[in-house]
Protein backbone atom coordinates (compact mmCIF):
# COMPACT_ATOMS: atom_id res chain seq x y z
CA UNK A 1 0.00 0.00 0.00
CA UNK A 2 1.39 3.58 -1.09
CA UNK A 3 -0.76 5.66 1.38
CA UNK A 4 -3.20 5.12 4.02
CA UNK A 5 -4.97 8.00 5.63
CA UNK A 6 -7.22 6.99 8.84
CA UNK A 7 -9.45 9.44 10.52
CA UNK A 8 -7.90 12.68 8.96
CA UNK A 9 -9.11 16.02 11.00
CA UNK A 10 -8.15 19.75 10.46
CA UNK A 11 -9.93 22.34 11.59
CA UNK A 12 -9.74 26.40 10.80
CA UNK A 13 -10.53 28.33 13.93
CA UNK A 14 -13.84 27.41 14.76
CA UNK A 15 -14.52 25.98 11.36
CA UNK A 16 -14.36 21.98 10.93
CA UNK A 17 -13.32 21.29 7.08
CA UNK A 18 -12.22 17.76 7.89
CA UNK A 19 -13.53 15.46 10.82
CA UNK A 20 -13.01 11.95 8.99
CA UNK A 21 -10.88 11.59 6.37
CA UNK A 22 -10.08 8.06 5.40
CA UNK A 23 -8.44 7.15 2.03
CA UNK A 24 -5.46 4.91 0.85
CA UNK A 25 -4.03 4.62 -2.58
CA UNK A 26 -2.04 1.51 -4.19
CA UNK A 27 1.01 1.81 -6.47
CA UNK A 28 -0.52 1.80 -10.03
CA UNK A 29 -3.83 3.07 -9.39
CA UNK A 30 -5.98 5.95 -10.14
CA UNK A 31 -7.90 6.57 -7.35
CA UNK A 32 -11.18 9.53 -8.18
CA UNK A 33 -11.69 11.47 -5.26
CA UNK A 34 -15.34 13.19 -5.27
CA UNK A 35 -17.88 15.26 -3.55
CA UNK A 36 -19.30 18.34 -3.36
CA UNK A 37 -17.84 21.86 -3.55
CA UNK A 38 -16.50 21.81 0.09
CA UNK A 39 -16.68 18.35 0.80
CA UNK A 40 -12.96 18.97 2.00
CA UNK A 41 -11.55 17.33 -0.58
CA UNK A 42 -8.61 19.48 -1.20
CA UNK A 43 -8.26 20.12 2.58
CA UNK A 44 -7.39 16.35 2.68
CA UNK A 45 -5.23 16.26 -0.42
CA UNK A 46 -2.96 19.43 0.86
CA UNK A 47 -2.53 17.64 3.93
CA UNK A 48 -0.94 14.35 1.98
CA UNK A 49 1.10 17.51 -0.26
CA UNK A 50 2.38 18.55 3.29
CA UNK A 51 0.53 21.82 2.74
CA UNK A 52 -1.62 21.80 5.49
CA UNK A 53 -1.13 19.60 9.06
CA UNK A 54 -3.85 17.85 10.29
CA UNK A 55 -5.11 17.82 13.89
CA UNK A 56 -5.89 14.42 13.87
CA UNK A 57 -6.09 11.31 12.23
CA UNK A 58 -2.71 8.63 11.13
CA UNK A 59 -1.02 9.43 8.30
CA UNK A 60 1.20 6.34 6.67
CA UNK A 61 3.50 6.17 3.64
CA UNK A 62 4.61 2.46 2.57
CA UNK A 63 3.10 1.42 6.08
CA UNK A 64 5.02 3.62 7.84
CA UNK A 65 3.44 6.79 9.97
CA UNK A 66 5.06 10.25 8.74
CA UNK A 67 4.54 13.47 9.57
CA UNK A 68 4.73 16.11 7.14
CA UNK A 69 5.57 20.10 8.20
CA UNK A 70 6.16 21.67 5.00
CA UNK A 71 5.58 20.96 0.75
CA UNK A 72 9.33 19.95 0.59
CA UNK A 73 8.82 16.76 3.08
CA UNK A 74 5.93 15.29 0.65
CA UNK A 75 8.47 16.32 -2.07
CA UNK A 76 10.73 14.20 -0.50
CA UNK A 77 9.14 11.19 0.17
CA UNK A 78 7.81 11.64 -3.86
CA UNK A 79 4.56 12.96 -3.30
CA UNK A 80 3.83 15.62 -6.54
CA UNK A 81 0.35 17.73 -6.38
CA UNK A 82 -1.06 19.76 -9.34
CA UNK A 83 -2.98 21.98 -7.75
CA UNK A 84 -6.50 23.78 -9.26
CA UNK A 85 -5.22 26.95 -8.39
CA UNK A 86 -1.81 27.78 -10.16
CA UNK A 87 1.61 28.04 -7.65
CA UNK A 88 3.45 28.89 -10.09
CA UNK A 89 6.23 31.90 -10.01
CA UNK A 90 4.50 34.13 -12.28
CA UNK A 91 8.02 36.34 -13.22
CA UNK A 92 9.91 33.10 -14.05
CA UNK A 93 9.92 31.26 -17.08
CA UNK A 94 7.97 27.53 -18.18
CA UNK A 95 11.44 26.02 -17.34
CA UNK A 96 12.59 27.77 -14.52
CA UNK A 97 9.31 26.96 -12.97
CA UNK A 98 9.48 23.26 -13.90
CA UNK A 99 12.82 22.88 -12.22
CA UNK A 100 12.00 25.19 -9.15
CA UNK A 101 13.56 24.34 -6.37
CA UNK A 102 15.72 21.98 -7.90
CA UNK A 103 17.46 23.95 -10.04
CA UNK A 104 20.52 22.55 -11.77
CA UNK A 105 23.91 24.22 -11.36
CA UNK A 106 27.08 24.82 -13.97
CA UNK A 107 29.21 25.69 -11.21
CA UNK A 108 29.05 27.50 -7.43
CA UNK A 109 26.61 29.76 -7.25
CA UNK A 110 25.51 29.20 -11.10
CA UNK A 111 22.44 28.23 -12.66
CA UNK A 112 22.93 25.85 -15.66
CA UNK A 113 20.09 27.84 -17.84
CA UNK A 114 21.14 26.00 -20.72
CA UNK A 115 20.31 22.55 -19.36
CA UNK A 116 16.95 23.76 -17.54
CA UNK A 117 15.86 25.16 -21.06
CA UNK A 118 16.87 21.93 -23.24
CA UNK A 119 15.50 19.32 -20.92
CA UNK A 120 11.99 21.54 -20.37
CA UNK A 121 11.81 21.72 -23.92
CA UNK A 122 12.31 18.17 -24.81
CA UNK A 123 9.67 17.18 -21.68
CA UNK A 124 7.25 19.76 -23.13
CA UNK A 125 7.62 18.23 -26.82
CA UNK A 126 7.02 14.71 -25.05
CA UNK A 127 3.92 15.44 -24.19
CA UNK A 128 3.17 17.75 -27.12
CA UNK A 129 2.30 21.10 -24.92
CA UNK A 130 1.08 24.14 -26.52
CA UNK A 131 4.12 26.34 -24.71
CA UNK A 132 7.63 27.35 -25.16
CA UNK A 133 10.41 26.74 -22.34
CA UNK A 134 11.25 30.21 -22.84
CA UNK A 135 7.59 31.47 -22.17
CA UNK A 136 6.99 33.86 -18.97
CA UNK A 137 4.64 32.23 -16.65
CA UNK A 138 2.72 35.47 -16.23
CA UNK A 139 1.57 35.53 -19.74
CA UNK A 140 0.04 32.17 -20.04
CA UNK A 141 -3.72 31.13 -19.97
CA UNK A 142 -5.08 29.25 -17.04
CA UNK A 143 -4.74 26.52 -19.24
CA UNK A 144 -1.50 26.78 -19.91
CA UNK A 145 -0.39 27.19 -16.14
CA UNK A 146 -2.28 24.06 -15.57
CA UNK A 147 -0.09 22.34 -18.17
CA UNK A 148 3.24 23.57 -16.56
CA UNK A 149 2.40 22.01 -13.25
CA UNK A 150 1.94 19.02 -14.76
CA UNK A 151 4.92 18.94 -16.22
CA UNK A 152 6.94 19.95 -12.96
CA UNK A 153 5.04 17.05 -11.47
CA UNK A 154 6.03 14.51 -14.05
CA UNK A 155 9.81 15.49 -14.24
CA UNK A 156 9.93 15.08 -10.16
CA UNK A 157 9.42 11.63 -10.90
CA UNK A 158 6.76 10.99 -7.99
CA UNK A 159 5.89 8.01 -6.88
CA UNK A 160 2.07 9.52 -5.86
CA UNK A 161 0.44 12.70 -8.00
CA UNK A 162 -2.34 14.16 -6.91
CA UNK A 163 -4.31 16.28 -9.20
CA UNK A 164 -7.10 18.66 -7.81
CA UNK A 165 -9.34 19.60 -10.69
CA UNK A 166 -6.42 19.96 -13.58
CA UNK A 167 -9.08 19.72 -16.42
CA UNK A 168 -11.34 23.07 -14.87
CA UNK A 169 -9.60 25.00 -17.17
CA UNK A 170 -8.75 23.08 -20.06
CA UNK A 171 -9.65 22.77 -23.62
CA UNK A 172 -11.21 19.48 -24.77
CA UNK A 173 -8.24 18.39 -26.54
CA UNK A 174 -5.66 19.57 -23.55
CA UNK A 175 -8.32 17.34 -21.00
CA UNK A 176 -7.69 14.37 -23.52
CA UNK A 177 -3.69 14.41 -23.03
CA UNK A 178 -4.17 14.93 -19.60
CA UNK A 179 -6.05 11.36 -19.22
CA UNK A 180 -3.09 10.02 -21.82
CA UNK A 181 -1.32 11.27 -18.90
CA UNK A 182 -2.87 9.34 -16.34
CA UNK A 183 -2.84 6.46 -18.54
CA UNK A 184 0.65 6.65 -18.97
CA UNK A 185 1.56 6.92 -15.27
CA UNK A 186 -0.38 4.57 -14.07
CA UNK A 187 1.52 2.33 -16.48
CA UNK A 188 4.48 2.79 -14.98
CA UNK A 189 3.36 2.13 -11.67
CA UNK A 190 2.65 5.27 -9.98
CA UNK A 191 -0.23 6.03 -7.62
CA UNK A 192 -2.81 8.90 -8.75
CA UNK A 193 -5.22 10.70 -6.67
CA UNK A 194 -7.70 12.43 -9.06
CA UNK A 195 -9.98 15.25 -7.39
CA UNK A 196 -13.15 15.34 -9.99
CA UNK A 197 -16.90 15.96 -10.41
CA UNK A 198 -16.79 14.37 -14.21
CA UNK A 199 -17.79 10.91 -13.47
CA UNK A 200 -18.81 9.99 -17.05
CA UNK A 201 -15.60 11.51 -18.62
CA UNK A 202 -13.51 9.08 -15.83
CA UNK A 203 -15.08 5.66 -16.07
CA UNK A 204 -12.27 4.45 -18.43
CA UNK A 205 -9.62 6.27 -16.68
CA UNK A 206 -10.42 5.43 -12.71
CA UNK A 207 -9.87 2.39 -10.34
CA UNK A 208 -11.53 3.09 -7.57
CA UNK A 209 -13.14 6.43 -6.21
CA UNK A 210 -13.78 7.54 -2.41
CA UNK A 211 -16.61 9.86 -1.94
CA UNK A 212 -16.45 13.04 0.58
CA UNK A 213 -19.72 14.46 2.58
CA UNK A 214 -19.21 17.47 4.77
CA UNK A 215 -15.11 17.00 5.64
CA UNK A 216 -15.72 12.87 6.23
CA UNK A 217 -15.25 9.89 3.65
CA UNK A 218 -18.95 8.19 3.08
CA UNK A 219 -17.68 5.49 0.17
CA UNK A 220 -15.03 3.74 -1.16
CA UNK A 221 -15.23 1.12 -3.65
CA UNK A 222 -14.02 0.05 -6.90
CA UNK A 223 -15.39 2.06 -9.91
CA UNK A 224 -16.90 -0.69 -11.91
CA UNK A 225 -19.25 -1.61 -8.77
CA UNK A 226 -20.54 1.80 -8.43
CA UNK A 227 -23.67 2.93 -10.46
CA UNK A 228 -24.12 6.88 -11.52
CA UNK A 229 -27.13 6.97 -9.49
CA UNK A 230 -25.35 5.39 -5.87
CA UNK A 231 -22.30 7.60 -6.68
CA UNK A 232 -24.85 11.06 -6.95
CA UNK A 233 -26.61 9.72 -3.77
CA UNK A 234 -23.60 9.65 -1.74
CA UNK A 235 -22.25 12.92 -2.74
CA UNK A 236 -25.26 14.63 -1.89
CA UNK A 237 -27.28 12.34 0.83
CA UNK A 238 -27.57 14.85 3.49
CA UNK A 239 -30.69 16.82 5.16
CA UNK A 240 -31.31 20.34 3.70
CA UNK A 241 -31.19 22.99 6.60
CA UNK A 242 -34.10 25.35 5.44
CA UNK A 243 -32.52 28.67 6.66
CA UNK A 244 -34.77 30.87 4.66
CA UNK A 245 -37.54 30.29 2.60
CA UNK A 246 -39.30 32.58 -0.09
CA UNK A 247 -42.32 33.52 -1.63
CA UNK A 248 -42.59 33.54 -5.01
CA UNK A 249 -43.86 36.14 -7.55
CA UNK A 250 -45.76 36.26 -10.83
CA UNK A 251 -42.88 36.87 -13.52
CA UNK A 252 -43.57 40.12 -15.25
CA UNK A 253 -41.86 41.46 -18.44
CA UNK A 254 -38.78 40.01 -19.37
CA UNK A 255 -35.73 42.56 -18.72
CA UNK A 256 -32.89 40.09 -19.88
CA UNK A 257 -33.09 37.88 -22.57
CA UNK A 258 -29.63 35.87 -23.94
CA UNK A 259 -29.43 34.13 -27.28
CA UNK A 260 -26.51 31.59 -28.57
CA UNK A 261 -24.18 33.77 -26.53
CA UNK A 262 -20.69 32.35 -26.92
CA UNK A 263 -17.12 33.54 -25.68
CA UNK A 264 -14.71 31.43 -27.14
CA UNK A 265 -13.15 28.76 -25.88
CA UNK A 266 -15.08 28.91 -22.66
CA UNK A 267 -18.82 29.93 -23.59
CA UNK A 268 -20.76 27.87 -26.29
CA UNK A 269 -24.28 28.81 -27.39
CA UNK A 270 -25.71 29.97 -23.71
CA UNK A 271 -29.53 31.23 -24.20
CA UNK A 272 -32.43 32.04 -21.28
CA UNK A 273 -33.84 35.02 -20.21
CA UNK A 274 -34.71 36.38 -17.00
CA UNK A 275 -37.94 38.56 -16.12
CA UNK A 276 -39.23 41.17 -13.78
CA UNK A 277 -39.86 40.01 -9.96
CA UNK A 278 -37.56 36.91 -10.56
CA UNK A 279 -34.57 35.21 -8.52
CA UNK A 280 -32.75 32.65 -11.13
CA UNK A 281 -30.32 30.58 -9.80
CA UNK A 282 -27.52 29.32 -11.70
CA UNK A 283 -26.07 26.08 -10.79
CA UNK A 284 -22.91 24.02 -11.55
CA UNK A 285 -19.63 22.56 -10.84
CA UNK A 286 -16.08 23.89 -10.38
CA UNK A 287 -15.30 25.48 -14.62
CA UNK A 288 -18.64 25.12 -15.57
CA UNK A 289 -18.42 28.84 -16.67
CA UNK A 290 -21.00 30.21 -14.01
CA UNK A 291 -18.55 33.28 -13.46
CA UNK A 292 -17.41 33.80 -17.00
CA UNK A 293 -20.95 33.73 -17.65
CA UNK A 294 -21.29 36.96 -15.54
CA UNK A 295 -18.26 38.47 -16.62
CA UNK A 296 -19.24 38.03 -20.14
CA UNK A 297 -23.29 40.15 -19.59
CA UNK A 298 -21.04 42.42 -17.58
CA UNK A 299 -18.48 43.53 -20.55
CA UNK A 300 -15.70 42.05 -18.60
CA UNK A 301 -14.84 39.39 -21.26
CA UNK A 302 -15.38 39.69 -25.21
CA UNK A 303 -18.80 37.98 -26.49
CA UNK A 304 -17.38 36.13 -29.46
CA UNK A 305 -20.34 35.50 -31.19
CA UNK A 306 -25.06 35.56 -30.03
CA UNK A 307 -27.03 39.12 -28.59
CA UNK A 308 -28.09 40.28 -25.41
CA UNK A 309 -31.66 42.15 -25.03
CA UNK A 310 -32.52 44.65 -21.97
CA UNK A 311 -35.84 45.34 -21.58
CA UNK A 312 -36.54 44.12 -25.03
CA UNK A 313 -33.87 46.02 -26.59
CA UNK A 314 -30.93 44.79 -28.33
CA UNK A 315 -27.52 45.96 -26.43
CA UNK A 316 -24.11 45.97 -27.37
CA UNK A 317 -21.97 44.94 -24.10
CA UNK A 318 -18.43 45.34 -24.64
CA UNK A 319 -17.23 47.25 -21.28
CA UNK A 320 -18.83 47.27 -17.87
CA UNK A 321 -19.34 51.20 -18.87
CA UNK A 322 -21.93 49.79 -21.35
CA UNK A 323 -23.14 47.15 -19.08
CA UNK A 324 -23.92 49.88 -16.15
CA UNK A 325 -25.77 51.93 -18.96
CA UNK A 326 -28.12 49.10 -19.56
CA UNK A 327 -29.74 48.70 -16.55
CA UNK A 328 -26.67 45.61 -15.73
CA UNK A 329 -25.12 45.27 -12.08
CA UNK A 330 -22.34 42.65 -10.81
CA UNK A 331 -21.57 41.68 -7.52
CA UNK A 332 -18.56 39.80 -7.83
CA UNK A 333 -17.25 36.61 -6.17
CA UNK A 334 -14.22 38.10 -5.09
CA UNK A 335 -15.98 40.93 -3.51
CA UNK A 336 -12.18 42.01 -1.56
CA UNK A 337 -10.30 42.35 -5.23
CA UNK A 338 -13.09 43.18 -7.59
CA UNK A 339 -16.03 44.21 -6.00
CA UNK A 340 -15.23 46.74 -3.42
CA UNK A 341 -12.35 49.21 -2.85
CA UNK A 342 -11.31 47.96 0.61
CA UNK A 343 -8.70 50.77 1.21
CA UNK A 344 -11.53 53.49 0.79
CA UNK A 345 -14.47 54.69 3.00
CA UNK A 346 -17.74 52.97 2.60
CA UNK A 347 -19.70 55.81 1.67
CA UNK A 348 -17.07 55.97 -1.56
CA UNK A 349 -17.58 52.42 -2.19
CA UNK A 350 -21.77 52.98 -2.24
CA UNK A 351 -21.34 56.26 -4.47
CA UNK A 352 -18.44 54.59 -6.83
CA UNK A 353 -21.04 53.82 -9.50
CA UNK A 354 -23.18 57.09 -9.50
CA UNK A 355 -20.36 59.98 -9.02
CA UNK A 356 -22.37 62.01 -10.97
CA UNK A 357 -24.77 62.35 -8.42
CA UNK A 358 -22.43 63.17 -5.65
CA UNK A 359 -21.16 65.48 -7.76
CA UNK A 360 -20.59 69.05 -9.21
CA UNK A 361 -18.38 70.03 -11.85
CA UNK A 362 -16.40 66.79 -11.06
CA UNK A 363 -15.82 67.65 -7.51
CA UNK A 364 -16.87 65.55 -4.52
CA UNK A 365 -19.92 66.94 -2.97
CA UNK A 366 -19.23 65.11 0.41
CA UNK A 367 -22.00 66.61 1.94
CA UNK A 368 -24.39 64.79 -0.93
CA UNK A 369 -22.15 61.49 -0.57
CA UNK A 370 -22.68 61.51 3.16
CA UNK A 371 -26.68 61.60 2.44
CA UNK A 372 -26.48 59.00 0.05
CA UNK A 373 -24.37 56.51 1.71
CA UNK A 374 -25.99 57.16 4.97
CA UNK A 375 -29.44 56.04 3.44
CA UNK A 376 -28.82 52.64 2.48
CA UNK A 377 -26.36 51.65 5.61
CA UNK A 378 -29.37 51.77 7.25
CA UNK A 379 -31.70 50.31 4.42
CA UNK A 380 -29.39 47.16 4.34
CA UNK A 381 -28.27 47.55 8.11
CA UNK A 382 -24.77 47.53 7.25
CA UNK A 383 -22.60 47.42 10.90
CA UNK A 384 -20.18 50.07 10.63
CA UNK A 385 -18.79 52.88 13.10
CA UNK A 386 -19.51 55.73 10.41
CA UNK A 387 -19.69 55.98 6.63
CA UNK A 388 -16.41 57.24 6.67
CA UNK A 389 -15.44 53.81 7.77
CA UNK A 390 -12.71 51.80 5.50
CA UNK A 391 -14.58 49.04 3.87
CA UNK A 392 -12.01 46.98 4.34
CA UNK A 393 -12.63 46.79 8.09
CA UNK A 394 -15.83 45.59 7.82
CA UNK A 395 -16.75 41.87 8.10
CA UNK A 396 -17.53 39.79 5.43
CA UNK A 397 -21.02 39.78 5.43
CA UNK A 398 -21.20 43.97 6.13
CA UNK A 399 -18.82 44.11 2.94
CA UNK A 400 -21.52 42.09 0.34
CA UNK A 401 -24.05 44.48 1.70
CA UNK A 402 -21.57 47.24 0.36
CA UNK A 403 -21.15 45.81 -2.30
CA UNK A 404 -24.54 45.22 -3.39
CA UNK A 405 -25.68 49.38 -2.21
CA UNK A 406 -23.73 50.37 -5.14
CA UNK A 407 -25.88 48.94 -7.36
CA UNK A 408 -29.08 50.34 -5.13
CA UNK A 409 -28.03 53.84 -6.09
CA UNK A 410 -27.36 53.46 -9.18
CA UNK A 411 -30.71 51.71 -9.61
CA UNK A 412 -30.07 48.46 -12.11
CA UNK A 413 -32.92 46.46 -13.04
CA UNK A 414 -30.55 43.29 -13.80
CA UNK A 415 -28.54 41.94 -10.70
CA UNK A 416 -25.79 39.14 -11.31
CA UNK A 417 -24.81 37.90 -8.03
CA UNK A 418 -21.98 35.43 -7.87
CA UNK A 419 -21.66 33.62 -5.00
CA UNK A 420 -23.29 36.54 -3.36
CA UNK A 421 -22.86 34.33 0.37
CA UNK A 422 -19.34 33.00 0.44
CA UNK A 423 -17.57 33.86 3.55
CA UNK A 424 -20.88 34.62 5.59
CA UNK A 425 -22.38 33.80 8.57
CA UNK A 426 -25.66 32.68 8.82
CA UNK A 427 -27.31 36.06 9.99
CA UNK A 428 -25.64 37.68 6.81
CA UNK A 429 -26.80 35.08 4.40
CA UNK A 430 -30.45 35.33 5.29
CA UNK A 431 -30.19 39.33 5.20
CA UNK A 432 -28.85 38.92 1.37
CA UNK A 433 -31.62 36.54 0.68
CA UNK A 434 -33.99 39.22 1.65
CA UNK A 435 -32.38 41.99 -0.21
CA UNK A 436 -32.44 39.65 -3.11
CA UNK A 437 -36.06 39.23 -2.21
CA UNK A 438 -36.89 43.11 -2.44
CA UNK A 439 -34.98 43.39 -5.33
CA UNK A 440 -37.34 41.40 -7.17
CA UNK A 441 -40.41 42.43 -5.43
CA UNK A 442 -39.48 46.04 -7.09
CA UNK A 443 -38.90 44.73 -10.20
CA UNK A 444 -35.97 43.62 -10.60
CA UNK A 445 -34.74 40.56 -12.21
CA UNK A 446 -32.13 38.73 -10.67
CA UNK A 447 -29.55 35.93 -11.32
CA UNK A 448 -27.90 33.89 -8.63
CA UNK A 449 -24.80 32.08 -8.96
CA UNK A 450 -24.41 29.86 -6.01
CA UNK A 451 -22.24 26.42 -5.25
CA UNK A 452 -24.59 25.97 -2.40
CA UNK A 453 -26.94 23.85 -3.15
CA UNK A 454 -29.16 24.49 -0.23
CA UNK A 455 -29.05 27.71 -0.67
CA UNK A 456 -30.62 26.78 -4.49
CA UNK A 457 -33.21 24.80 -3.07
CA UNK A 458 -34.64 27.96 -1.00
CA UNK A 459 -34.14 31.10 -2.74
CA UNK A 460 -34.47 30.85 -6.66
CA UNK A 461 -37.41 30.43 -8.79
CA UNK A 462 -36.09 27.87 -11.10
CA UNK A 463 -32.33 27.20 -11.85
CA UNK A 464 -30.32 27.02 -14.37
CA UNK A 465 -27.47 24.19 -14.49
CA UNK A 466 -24.25 24.59 -16.65
CA UNK A 467 -21.50 22.33 -17.16
CA UNK A 468 -18.21 22.69 -19.66
CA UNK A 469 -19.24 26.35 -20.81
CA UNK A 470 -23.03 25.04 -21.43
CA UNK A 471 -26.41 24.80 -20.30
CA UNK A 472 -27.36 21.36 -20.03
CA UNK A 473 -30.68 22.36 -18.29
CA UNK A 474 -33.10 24.23 -16.65
CA UNK A 475 -35.31 23.46 -13.72
CA UNK A 476 -38.43 24.64 -11.83
CA UNK A 477 -37.88 26.14 -8.10
CA UNK A 478 -37.54 23.22 -5.49
CA UNK A 479 -36.03 20.33 -6.99
CA UNK A 480 -34.52 17.99 -5.34
CA UNK A 481 -30.62 18.03 -5.18
CA UNK A 482 -30.13 14.64 -7.03
CA UNK A 483 -31.68 16.70 -10.47
CA UNK A 484 -29.44 19.32 -10.12
CA UNK A 485 -26.31 17.10 -10.04
CA UNK A 486 -27.12 15.02 -13.02
CA UNK A 487 -27.29 18.11 -14.96
CA UNK A 488 -24.21 19.52 -13.15
CA UNK A 489 -22.57 16.32 -13.80
CA UNK A 490 -23.26 14.32 -16.68
CA UNK A 491 -23.76 15.28 -20.31
CA UNK A 492 -27.36 13.61 -20.21
CA UNK A 493 -29.73 12.25 -17.79
CA UNK A 494 -28.20 9.18 -16.72
CA UNK A 495 -30.05 5.63 -16.83
CA UNK A 496 -31.25 4.81 -12.91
Amino acid sequence: MLLQLQQMEKRFGGVTALRSGTLTVQSGEVHLLMGENGAGKSTLMKIVAGMYQPDGGAFLWQGQPVRLTCPADASALGIAMVHQESLLAPHLTVAENIFLGKLPSSGPGFVDRRRIQAEAARLIEAHNFPLQADWRVDRLSPAGKQLVEICRAIHRGSSLLIFDEPTSSLSESETHEVFRIVRTLRERGTGVIYITHRLEELRSLGDRVTVLRDGETVHTAPLAECSTEAIIQHMVGRPVTAIYTRESLPPGEELLRVDHLSVAPLLKDISFSLRAGEIVGLAGLVGAGRTELCRALFGLDRITSGSVHVAGRPVSIRTPRQAVAAGLALIPEDRQRTGLTTALPIAHNITLAHFDEVSRHGFLNRAAEQSVSQKFIQQLRIKCESPRQRAGRLSGGNQQKVAIAKWLVKQARVFLFDEPTRGIDVGAKVEVFETMDALARAGAAVLMVSSELPELLQVPDRILVMRQGTLTGSLPGRPTQEAIMRLAAFDKEPAA
